[in-house]
């Protein structure tokens, strides 16, 4: 009996192994299915009716040739295996419609889907800098995308028009869901009449916040010139542009999401220390992060924080990185707030609330 177990925990072993060392085939199946429209196409604004991968190249390619549907069904099979598909078999025909994870690769009503952020994180030059990931470990100076790429992200999304409004447009549609949640959830903007957003683009956030929160009367949208140089005009809140690493606006509270995520101890220590001194007493930072269990388990939010922290590694900051709410505690303390509570509202942002 024991060396039936053995022999058994041996081939799980190997399946397992042979699972991850084959684990790109998921992320870059995915990337194709959304390159293709596939979500789009089986959902058609809400029909979900199952179709054949034949059927689905009729409406994602209908004037190309030579299109191959046994390729598309190899993809759709595997992800199915992962839930992103829903699989009906009936004989030997294959059908496919969307899953609810499926369902947030598809276009919503507001033009948003989580498409976009699949396509961001699989263009060339950041997958360039994965094969590099052990550099981060030999040399923790210099990010495997300056590696690969020889400049930080962000400069050179700063270089390409086209990833950068690919970019936008994938925070968009990780951000509306996620505030969606919090502004239902999370109570902290009461009796905030000035509210500054550190690192808020174009003013989404902050709009979403003040038609939720009337209270918030003057909303100040404070990121790089460059990038508040193209936000649109909006009702109630002002762009400013400037370095939070020198100042921040002053206001009754300041909100952050995913900043400091992307930054070192030092850094994110700097940034806090300015929030401390542009809020007055009793006033709040409100940042939302993602936020690692102290423990380590196999659960889809785990595996899903873990993961993201590995992209922060690879591509924008070697030591900067997905913290335990501890850490955030200690980052707080060191900065000067004396008090701090953690929200656990979205599965994956945490709302941290520091207060002065």
């Amino acid at each position: 009996m024991a060396d039936e177990e053995t022999s058994e925990s041996r081939n799980q072993a190997r399946l397992k192994i042979l699972e991850l060392a084959n684990m790109i085939s998921v992320p870059m199946s995915l990337n194709a299915v959304v390159r293709l429209n596939v979500p789009d196409a089986i959902w058609q604004g809400g029909s979900n009716s199952p179709l054949t991968a034949s059927q689905i190249l009729t409406r994602v390619l209908p004037s190309r040739d030579g299109a191959d549907a046994e390729n598309l069904q190899r993809l759709l099979r595997m992800l199915s295996s992962y839930g992103v598909f829903e699989e009906h078999l009936n004989g030997s025909e294959r059908k496919y419609s969307l899953t609810d994870v499926g369902r947030t690769l598809a276009t919503d009503a507001d033009g948003l889907s989580y498409g976009p952020y699949v396509l961001q994180h699989h263009q060339d030059a950041l997958v360039s800098a994965w094969p590099l990931v052990h550099e981060a470990v030999v040399d923790p100076t210099t990010e495997p995308f300056v590696k690969a790429n020889g400049e930080p992200a962000y400069d050179y999304y700063g270089k390409k028009p086209e990833m950068n409004g690919l970019m936008q447009k994938a925070m968009s549609g990780v951000s509306v869901p996620f505030m969606k949640a919090i502004l239902e959830g999370y109570d902290g903007f009461k009796g905030v009449q000035k509210l500054v957003d550190v690192g808020g683009s174009a003013g989404d956030c902050l709009r979403m916040i003040q038609r939720k929160h009337p209270n918030v009367r003057e909303g100040i949208n404070f990121d790089l010139p460059e990038v508040v140089a193209k936000a649109p005009p909006i009702s109630g809140i002002i762009h400013v542009g400037g370095d939070m690493f020198k100042s921040i606006p002053e206001a009754d509270a300041i909100f952050m999401k995913w900043v400091l995520t992307t930054w070192t101890d030092d850094e994110c220590k700097l940034i806090m220390e300015n929030c401390f001194k542009a809020l007055p007493e009793g006033g709040k930072l409100i940042a939302c992060e993602p936020v690692l269990p102290n423990e380590t388990d196999d659960s889809h939010r785990t595996r899903a924080l873990l993961e993201g922290d590995i992209f922060v590694m690879t591509i924008y900051r070697a030591k900067g990185k997905h913290r335990t709410e501890d850490e955030f505690r200690k980052l707080g303390l060191a900065a000067g707030f004396p008090n701090f509570r953690a929200f656990y509202i979205d599965y994956f942002y945490t709302v941290l609330e520091f207060q002065k």
